[in-house]
């Protein structure tokens, strides 16, 4: 509990709201206490109601896998979409785009890959401009987070794991230290690439 008070705290510095408390610390927290600082976060916004169970599941039967817990607990606890730090895709039409696809299968749809580059069961998340896209892997339980970004090399190199999991990228967000542009950790593309 006394993590969870240190983390609203900080997301009410970082929002501006409350200066006594800045603090600079890890805050390592469970999944309960994260869906409670994320919904904080947003409550005020207008986001959408939270998604429906069959929202959920109608994504997975697309994907053909299960959605990361975390991933699942938050579009149905907090919104469907607009959470995070370039807010999310909706997993069902709202009427509120958060990107130029109303929700996410059809994201999903327009990332269908006939060539194998992108796995399958790595769902596009959240628009991020300029072509660039961050996706979840839902083949892992803590949804590890990938990056989309052609303009490094070309589209064979455009996806790449970031080393973040779902928390981690979220807790980024929180703290104020989310990316906008390539993702520190993700693996580069080769510099000698001459794919198109």
């Amino acid at each position: 509990m006394l993590r969870l008070l240190k983390l609203i705290a900080q997301i009410l510095c970082l929002a501006g709201i409350d200066n006594r408390n800045c603090v600079a610390e890890d805050p390592r927290v469970t999944d309960d206490e994260l869906v409670l600082a994320v919904r904080t976060r947003v409550a005020g916004l207008g986001l959408p109601d939270p998604a429906p169970a069959s929202a959920v599941a109608a994504v997975e039967q697309v994907v053909g896998h299960p959605m990361p817990e975390l991933l699942k607990r938050m579009y149905l606890e907090v919104a469907n979409g607009g959470f995070g730090p370039w807010q999310v895709v909706s997993l069902a039409e709202t009427g509120d785009w958060f990107s130029d696809c109303a929700d996410i299968t059809m994201a999903y749809h327009q990332f269908s890959d006939p060539n194998g580059v992108l796995p399958p069961e790595v769902v596009p998340l959240m628009d991020r401009g300029c072509a660039m896209w961050t996706l979840i892997d839902f083949r892992t339980a803590d949804g590890q987070m990938w990056d989309w970004d052609p303009n490094l090399c070309c589209i064979r190199h455009a996806p790449a794991p970031i080393g973040q999991s779902l928390a981690e990228w979220l807790t980024d967000w929180l703290r104020g230290e989310a990316h906008e542009g390539p993702y520190p950790h993700r693996a580069r593309a080769n510099a000698s690439c001459r794919n198109p």
